[in-house]
Formats: C-alpha cells, structure tokens, sequence
C-alpha cells in the first residue's frame, strides 16, 4: 500500500510518517507548509506543497503516486484562533476534508484514517471519558472536528471507505530531538518558553475541584499516537470490512498541571514556583481518556511516560532554540 498523509511534514505527521516507513511502509505527505518544517520528513518521503481544498491537486497526487490509503492529519488546530476566526476553521478543516473526501471517492481508494480530537468532548463531568461519552465541543476547533468525524463516516457508507477516526489527547515529547514541536501552543512548550526568558511558569486557576486544584488532563506521547496511527493503518489496510472505528488515543492516566510544571522543573533544573493566574474560560477540570477500546480494536497501547514526554521535549526545545 501507499499511503498519502496530508499535514505529513508537520509536528505529528512527521512522527507518522517516520513510523510507517520504519515498518516498511511507502508514504507521500501533502502539505501547505504553514507549519511544517520539511526536513523532519524521512528522505525516501515526497513532500508534494499544496492543500487540501485543492482537488485537482489530490487526483494528480492519487495518480501520480498510487495511493491506497489516506491518513488525514492537515488542519487548523488552535482553539483560540478558532474561536477568532470560526470560518476559516469550517473552510479549512470542513472544507478541506469534503475535497478531499469527494476527491477519494473518484479515486477510489477505500480506506481513509482521520485525526480527530477529544476537543469533541467538551467538559463532560466524568472520570473516565469513553468513546460514548457524548460531545458537546465548547469551541469552533472542536466543532469543526466533531463535523469532520460525521462527515468521514458518512462518506464512508457512501462510497464504501473503510474509516477510522483517532481523538487524540494532550500530545508531547518528540522521538527526536529534530522531530520536536516548534510551536508555542501547548502546556510543555509554553513553560520551556517562560523559563527560556527568565520568567516563571504560569498556571492558569488553583481553584479547580481536583486533588492539588489544577486541571488534570490525560498526556501521551507522539511516538506512542504515531504507533497507534501505525496499528490503525495496519487494520485498515489488512481488512477491507474494517468499516468505521472512532478511538480515544490516550493513556488512561490524570496529571494535573502542577504535576506537569514539577517534571518540568526537574527535568530542566529550573525549578522556580509557578504564577497562578486566574482560569482560563472553558477549561475543564478533568480530561482522561479510556484507552481500553483502542487495546482491543489495534493491539496497542501507549508505552511512555511523562518524564519521557519531557525529557525528549526539551532535547527538542533546545535543538531548535539554542542552548
């Protein structure tokens, strides 16, 4: 098989790119370059500049390299910008997966894995959030995601595309140091950020009905979601009745922010206090995944810990920013 992955030179396309070439597999990426870093891909990788509202681009790629599957990584994927620029989040994300859906279905390539998230979810009340816990998305990104789901689905019965769709969790960490998240977006980047200008790591709300009062939210690393992407294709490309799984990509286990600022501290030596600041609007107090459908569907489980998560982040962190 070949696989296209669209969003394949950016922070986690890359990862799955290097994953499924690892194991053998023939991969093209499509991307738009608005955050990629081209050189994180493999050599023996195409990287083909373009979107993904570009249907005639996508039937010559399909053509032109063969394709049989589709990883779909490619999207906006800021929860503030969203909610600035709810459009743009419905054009690019909705949008582009419709051309790229329709574009498919011409083609007739029959499997497609979609990279969803668990901004699906809202802030549902519950300890363990379960692939039927019910979405209620409290942001246009997650809007936007929940629709692409629908949508993937839909198209799938349609047209006879084996799907499934990944929401992932809080990823982190890099498999290498060149591999690394250069945004600044995400809980362990924005505190190498502070800390690599001298200021102390800020923690938004205390106040939150956990054990030390700060949101616990579910981490995994992008080497452990590349293997589970690995494991997804691996089904769909092993079973052309695999017919439409949606999955939790987690670990199963809470850390809370503090938790997170601690390791963080331990790991670069700088281990100053946090600044609390008041909470942030939507933020919810809880967010751990149930990973047992995932275990069951792919045989795969998340293998890595917090402290690997950022101890290869900031192997990263440095590479890219100086040290």
């Amino acid at each position: 098989m070949t696989w296209l992955i669209t969003g394949g030179a950016g922070y986690i396309g890359a990862h799955v790119a290097r994953a499924m070439t690892g194991a053998g597999g023939s991969v093209v990426a499509l991307d738009d370059l608005s955050a990629a870093v081209p050189a994180r891909l493999p050599a023996s990788v195409p990287l083909v500049e373009g979107s993904t509202l570009d249907g005639d681009l996508l039937k010559r790629v399909f053509a032109e390299y063969g394709v049989t599957g589709v990883v779909h990584l490619a999207a906006r994927k800021q929860v503030a910008e969203s909610v600035a620029q709810p459009t743009r989040y419905y054009r690019e994300n909705v949008g582009g997966l419709a051309t790229l859906l329709d574009a498919i279905a011409e083609a007739g390539i029959g499997r497609l894995l979609f990279s969803s998230s668990a901004a699906v979810y809202g802030n549902p009340d519950v300890d363990l959030i379960t692939e039927d816990t019910p979405c209620a998305p409290v942001n246009p990104y997650g809007e936007t995601k929940l629709a692409g789901e629908w949508l993937v689905r839909a198209a799938g019965q349609a047209h006879g595309i084996s799907t499934v769709c990944l929401r992932y969790f809080n990823v982190a960490g890099a498999a290498a140091p060149e591999l690394a998240d250069t945004g600044v977006f995400n809980i362990v980047p924005m505190v190498f950020d502070r800390l690599t200008r001298d200021e102390a790591p800020r923690i938004f709300g205390d106040d939150y009905p956990t054990p030390d009062g700060t949101c616990v939210r579910d981490y995994i690393h992008v080497a452990d979601l590349a293997e589970a992407h690995l494991a997804a294709a691996r089904r769909l490309a092993g079973d052309d009745r695999a017919g439409d799984l949606t999955l939790n990509i987690g670990r199963g286990e809470g850390v809370s922010v503090r938790e997170m600022v601690t390791v963080i501290g331990e790991v670069t030596g700088d281990r100053r206090p946090a600044q609390v600041e008041g909470r942030r609007p939507g933020d919810a107090p809880r967010a751990v995944a149930s990973a047992e459908r995932a275990a069951e569907a792919l045989d795969w489980r998340a293998r890595r810990g917090v402290r690997e998560m950022i101890e290869s982040a900031w192997a990263g962190w440095r590479l890219h920013h100086g040290d």
